[in-house]
């Protein structure tokens, strides 16, 4: 008899053990009576079942992160790709993700890998490699449409990696190149332009003040002295062949003409170099050729076509000095 009651009260104890679950914070519970659903979700917390009748189904409630395979495909513009994404859920109804899905994570992700090919299909390459938030928004749309429908939310959806062929790195890459060199040459045409516009500048300066030039011209004997070179080359331009014409147009005092009355030296002409004035070849009348006996025949007046050019004393020696010291 008292075998009898200890095995009672065992199986009692067994019969109480196994009525009594333990559901954690993140889960809920669904009981199944005899095969049919109850309507109560179990909380977090102690749940009591019916021996032998009830039948307790955790359902996990936290965020699932689920990668999607790389699926390959073509895009729009016939560029054969491989892209892989991840995707972010959690279920919002246990009841509905537990009745009406048989295993609701391998539905998710297929629903994801078909999304994704219909995704690169839809799209050009340009848009899978700069603009991904719109793709993202678009792939989640289209994963979250069945998924409603089984209790679950689709929190985030992120296409991870796009690969390309090694021949469209190339060609990508060349394209970058030649847009660099584009935008280089363009860069070098504006500084040219900008350039020669300040140098225009300069040169109507320089055109207004032709002193400027003189200064300019020593300043580059100056920086050309200063390295220490054995030969120099020195340009000589025209304009400073004009500036010392007109120095010397206002130094030079006035010479006596041909009447014997002064006259101001021509501009550019040294101090010694002498007036050419037109001579009078007419013959004197009655005078005839002696073996023609035809009057002679007049001989042309000859003047120099440009005057000399001599610097002036002052010009020449400050200009030797500086040359010396350099």
């Amino acid at each position: 008899m008292g075998y009898l009651l200890v095995g009672v009260l065992l199986a009692l104890l067994v019969l109480l053990g196994s009525s009594v679950r333990v559901v954690t914070q993140y889960q809920r519970g669904i009981v199944f009576r005899l095969g049919k659903a109850q309507q109560e979700i179990r909380q977090p917390g102690v749940a009591m079942l019916m021996p032998l009748v009830d039948r307790l189904h955790k359902v996990n409630m936290q965020i699932v992160t689920m990668p999607v395979p790389a699926q390959e495909g073509i895009t729009r513009d016939n560029v054969t790709v491989r892209v892989d994404a991840v995707v972010y859920f959690r279920v919002l109804d246990p009841m509905r993700v537990t009745v009406d899905v048989q295993n609701y994570t391998a539905a998710i992700a297929q629903v994801a890998q078909a999304s994704l090919r219909s995704v690169i299909g839809k799209s050009d390459l340009d848009d899978l490699l700069s603009n991904r938030e719109r793709l993202n928004q678009g792939l989640e749309l289209m994963i979250d449409s069945p998924a409603v429908d089984w209790g679950v939310h689709i929190d985030r959806v992120e296409i991870k990696d796009v690969a390309l062929p090694e021949t469209m790195k190339r060609s990508m890459s060349r394209q970058a190149e030649a847009e660099r060199e584009r935008r280089s040459r363009v860069i070098i045409a504006e500084g040219e332009l900008q350039a020669s516009a300040k140098l225009a500048q300069a040169a109507e300066v320089m055109a207004e003040h032709p002193a400027a030039l003189q200064l300019r011209l020593l300043q580059t004997v100056v920086e050309v002295a200063s390295e220490k070179n054995s030969t120099l080359v020195l340009p000589f331009p025209v304009e400073l062949l004009r500036f010392l014409e007109r120095s010397t147009a206002g130094g030079d005092s006035a010479q006596p003409g041909p009447s014997g009355v002064a006259e101001p030296s021509a501009p550019g002409r040294a101090p010694d170099a002498p007036v050419t004035a037109p001579v009078d070849s007419r013959p004197e009348s009655g005078t005839v050729d002696e073996a023609t006996g035809a009057p002679p025949k007049q001989a042309p007046v000859l003047a120099p076509a440009f005057p000399a050019l001599v610097p002036p004393p002052a010009a020449a020696a400050a200009f030797g000095a500086h040359a010396d010291q350099t």
